[in-house]
């Protein structure tokens, strides 16, 4: 098994019902490790540029507006296979089709608010950790 380093968001609709500790700990479980972790408050414009490659898509702007309502959780998680683990741990998007236990089984609230976000490869998670956290900031 390789270690990977992936990134997670936990969303709005999950930071203003107080879920970040139950989320984290669903991570934890799993045998991931919280590397970095912080809590911000993006805007649209920054929501906008890391959201960019679904710019084209029709849901594009009401996903920006919803990931600058309120505060999210940025952090890298680490682990053998992270990112294939996370995504399992995450649940499919529509929480409909979630497996039982899986965060957004538990915890979303629908197909756009579905509490958090997972980097999809390896590449995709070198850009999106960039994006929000400098070398410093990652402790292994």
């Amino acid at each position: 098994m390789a270690t990977e380093r992936t990134l997670s968001i936990i969303k709005p609709d999950a930071t203003k019902r107080n879920l970040t500790g139950k989320i984290n700990a669903k991570f934890e479980d799993a045998g991931l490790r919280i590397i970095a972790q912080k809590r911000i408050q993006l805007t649209k414009a920054q929501a906008g540029k890391f959201y960019e490659v679904h710019a084209e898509r029709p849901f594009y702007d009401e996903l920006c507006e919803f990931m600058a309502s309120a505060p999210v959780v940025v952090q890298v998680l680490e682990g053998d296979n992270a990112i294939a683990k996370n995504r399992d741990v995450m649940g499919a998007t529509n929480p409909a089709d979630a497996a039982p236990g899986t965060v957004r089984a538990e915890f979303a609230e629908s197909v756009g608010e579905n509490s958090v976000h997972g980097s999809d490869a390896p590449e995709t998670a070198a850009v999106e950790i960039a994006y929000f956290f400098s070398g410093l900031e990652l402790v292994g």
